[in-house]
């Protein structure tokens, strides 16, 4: 099971100079890491306050500056995810069709399945 796991895993290879035991100074990683996890924070929070601006041009301003932030977080996870610092794991065929099976009744549940956009 534990090769398996390993096959699912989704990375590049992880620069050559990089220690194999981290001591306590911020390398590049944990700079870019903040980085990543400040941006994500900022999206989720501008996206409540665009979702709830009560004033058009304030929802612009925001929606502008959600836009950037959003691109900023693309970028950081892609610089992280280039370096082999960002992993990601693959799901199983199976495990999908199951999930796509049990949720792909749900729709029928929709109040609005009838109206077209």
């Amino acid at each position: 099971m534990n090769n398996q796991q390993n096959s699912n895993i989704i990375k590049n290879p992880k620069p050559p100079a990089e220690p194999q035991v981290k001591g306590p100074e911020m390398n590049d990683r944990d700079r870019l890491n903040d980085i990543l996890a400040t941006e994500k924070y900022l999206t989720d929070s501008y996206n409540v306050s665009i979702r709830e601006a009560s004033h058009d041009e304030l929802y612009q301003d925001w929606l502008q500056i959600y836009t950037e932030t959003q691109q900023a977080s693309r970028d950081a996870f892609n610089l992280m995810f280039q370096k082999g610092w960002y992993k990601l794991e693959a799901e199983e065929q199976q495990k999908l069709d199951q999930a796509y099976q049990q949720f792909s009744g749900y729709s029928s549940q929709f109040p609005y399945s009838g109206m077209t956009q």
